[in-house]
């Protein structure tokens, strides 16, 4: 099959790239993202929704809209195709009728990250790259050096201080070099090392956000598409979105456009941008109506959602158009609700997330409660990483187990006194 990729153009300057080219970052240095544009109405000719209904439901169904020209450099695990999962007795405990989880946590590393590394590293392949390298919170380095070790491509991750020992856990076995980078602030560290490394030693820079590689941003894309076929070719009101560095946001809104373009969809759902107070420059900058490109900073990232603590928005420009287009909103949550957010998604629906995979629901229960969103609507949240991810943070939040004699009288006494609990 061959791409259906038109051109490649920069966000912010409007230079324009051909894949024969092998773009990655817009020669003006000018951090825009490259956007990819497809050629609908060839597109149209080979997917039509009776073809689809034939292939196999995972992201790999939607190949026309993805950039890979040469099919023998895709690089799956099997990615995609996760459960829309209808939240029965969670949407009983808060009140509403139409409330769906997109559970993200069955993608082979654990997060939707697998995603877009699925897509940056078949690219990678095809243009001839042998290393990979990243900048990352976690999830997105997990996913690259799985993907990368599939490709047997060498991977180097800078990631936060602070990333959970769980997702450094999965690079090391993945055989990734990985370094914690020290000093997350007013600048992202890993960031910095990213680029030093990459303009050094011409490594294939592959983070989860648009400016430094425009390919990874097309995986996430498969999310609204299999939407849309879960809700047999209909849209739900709301999308819940969590936000970092907004590639995600950006790839959903890009992904139902797609869809509304090959007619499939005649309108697009209205999309929520959420982040944890303690890391809110994208919600910062929706509410002041700030001009994209001048964002500034947070200063001071602090979140148990670690994999949100991006200081910078790297594609707020996409994210900020996505929720203009589709007349969505931004809001911030406190971290006391996004782990009550973990305890009811866990205990009502089964679903392990760790912080940042659900700062969505908390973001739903915020705007609920205060009248935003009306109790009938249609409503999709995306939860984006497992929980494991986490383990430190989890651990804080749900305390330990007791140890017990092996004797049914302290048994008893524990149960009672640890659980309160009384079996007499």
């Amino acid at each position: 099959m061959p791409s259906y990729v038109k051109y490649l153009k920069c966000s912010r300057c409007g230079r324009m790239y051909y894949l024969d080219e092998k773009p990655i970052i817009c020669r003006n240095n000018d951090l825009g993202r490259l956007d990819i544009y497809y050629d609908y109405e060839k597109v149209k000719e080979s997917m039509t929704k009776d073809k689809l209904a034939k292939r196999p439901f995972y992201q790999w169904r939607y190949r026309e809209l993805m950039p890979v020209a040469n099919g023998r450099n895709i690089v799956t695990l099997g990615e995609g195709g996760t459960p829309l999962i209808k939240a029965r007795r969670l949407a009983e405990k808060l009140g509403v009728k139409n409330l769906f989880l997109k559970d993200e946590t069955r993608n082979p590393t654990g997060s939707f990250k697998d995603r877009g590394m699925s897509v940056s590293v078949s690219m990678a392949l095809e243009f001839g790259y042998k290393v990979t390298v990243t900048a990352s919170s976690g999830n997105a380095a997990a996913a690259l050096a799985a993907y990368s070790a599939k490709a047997g491509l060498e991977t180097y991750a800078f990631v936060i201080e602070e990333a959970g020992y769980g997702k450094v856990a999965q690079l090391l076995f993945y055989g990734a070099k990985v370094f914690r980078v020290k000093g997350l602030g007013q600048e992202d560290p890993t960031v910095k090392m990213m680029k030093m490394t990459y303009e050094k030693y011409g490594w294939y820079p592959s983070p989860s956000f648009g400016p430094f590689n425009p390919y990874q941003i097309e995986g996430p894309k498969a999310i609204s598409y299999e939407i849309v076929e879960q809700l047999k070719w209909d849209i739900p009101d709301w999308v819940f979105v969590p936000v970092g560095a907004a590639a995600l946001l950006t790839s959903v809104w890009k992904g139902f456009r797609d869809f509304r373009e090959l007619g499939f969809i005649s309108d697009l759902p209205r999309l929520v941008a959420i982040q944890s107070t303690g890391n809110a420059p994208f919600v910062k900058a929706w509410k002041e109506k700030a001009e994209p490109f001048k964002i500034k900073p947070w200063p001071k990232p602090e979140t148990i959602a670690t994999g949100l603590e991006d200081p910078y928005p790297w594609d707020h420009d996409g994210g900020l158009k996505a929720l203009e287009e589709t007349r969505g909103l931004a809001e911030a949550v406190s971290d006391d609700l996004i782990l009550e957010a973990m305890r009811l998604l866990a205990k009502y629906e089964g679903i392990f997330a760790e912080p940042s995979g659900v700062a969505s629901l908390a973001g739903y229960m915020k705007l609920l409660e205060n009248g935003t969103i009306d109790k009938e609507d249609t409503v999709v949240i995306l939860i984006t990483g497992h929980g494991l991810k986490d383990p430190e943070i989890v651990k804080k939040v749900s305390g330990d187990a007791p140890k017990i004699e092996p004797k049914l009288e302290d048994f008893e006494k524990t149960l009672n006194n640890y659980y309160g609990v009384s079996l007499n």
